[in-house]
């Protein structure tokens, strides 16, 4: 759990991987080693059954032991933001109340996106006398694609705003998704072909494209390992097995779940080629709470590949 004790958790990966579980049960494995958590999301509806008590509101809300949520909604960031720009309120509410100006603020590429991270990186780095407000911020950030949009945000920000708070917080931003210190960028993934292949794509154009370190890697439903490789071998042509007497449909799980190890084996040694911490979550028969509870001990128990 070291790798993840840090200020800023981005949690992405491809879409029904289980990033919205991970990113939950991080927040609850950190409460429980003491520090004060942030479970930042732009959806809460996921959430429902996973964290009933929580209450997703624009300002971070307690619903646990040190443990917080905040919804991030793009409409309602960028208000905050204004109020930070324009002091006096009725010229803020002039300006953001008028919808000919909403509908202009909407279409500047990527600002309502930064106003999404940026209200994520501000509760980061927000003191709350003179200490920071939270020990650690866990963002369940968008799917892979819109994820790496995102990222991309603050150097593109930094480089082309003008002086000023703009750009100033987006450098700040950008600063603290480079310190491997204070953040850790953390990628979900499954022991399938094409989350592997999705996974190994972003984490290059994060490491390459972007500059930014890789934080761990989150092989979430892991399988555990009945098969040695040779029996896989072996077993694996009984998976096209067509059951015709008794037995064959024993020989033919077999043979699914051989091919489901040896499709494992081959992602976990893609994932290891990614050179971050590798962390195997099982997959396990539960809901809401008790899923929560079990990655969690996952969590606490593992040990990096």
């Amino acid at each position: 759990m070291k790798t993840f004790e840090r200020r800023f958790l981005f949690v992405t990966g491809k879409g029904g991987v289980g990033k919205t579980t991970v990113a939950a049960s991080l927040a609850r494995a950190l409460a429980q080693r003491g520090r004060r958590v942030l479970l930042a999301a732009t959806d809460a509806a996921p959430y429902r059954e996973l964290l009933p008590h929580a209450r997703w509101e624009n300002d971070p809300q307690a619903y646990g032991e040190r443990s917080f949520s905040v919804r991030l909604e793009s409409e309602a960031a960028l208000r905050e933001y204004g109020r930070l720009l324009i002091k006096p309120r009725l010229a803020r509410q002039a300006l953001f109340e008028n919808r000919y100006v909403q509908g202009f603020l909407a279409a500047l590429p990527g600002l309502p996106q930064w106003a999404v991270l940026g209200k994520a990186w501000y509760h980061a780095a927000e003191l709350e006398h003179g200490a920071p407000r939270f020990d650690s911020v866990v963002f369940d950030a968008p799917a892979t694609g819109h994820g790496l949009e995102l990222l991309r945000l603050p150097k593109a920000i930094a480089e082309m705003a003008p002086n000023g708070l703009l750009r100033r917080d987006a450098e700040l931003c950008r600063q603290l998704l480079s310190d491997p210190a204070r953040c850790c960028i953390c990628l979900v993934t499954l022991p399938e072909e094409l989350p592997t292949n999705e996974t190994s794509e972003l984490a290059a154009r994060i490491q390459g494209e972007l500059g930014l370190p890789l934080g761990a890697l989150l092989l979430n439903r892991a399988l555990t390992s009945e098969f040695q490789p040779e029996e896989r071998e072996r077993l694996a042509p009984l998976a096209t097995l067509v059951p015709e007497r008794a037995g064959d449909e024993a020989l033919r799980a077999a043979g699914l779940r051989a091919v489901a190890e040896r499709v494992q084996s081959d992602s976990l040694r893609r994932l290891r080629e990614l050179g971050a911490p590798l962390y195997r979550l099982p997959e396990v028969d539960a809901s809401g709470s008790a899923l929560l509870d079990s990655v969690v001990n996952a969590l606490q128990a593992t040990h990096t590949d």
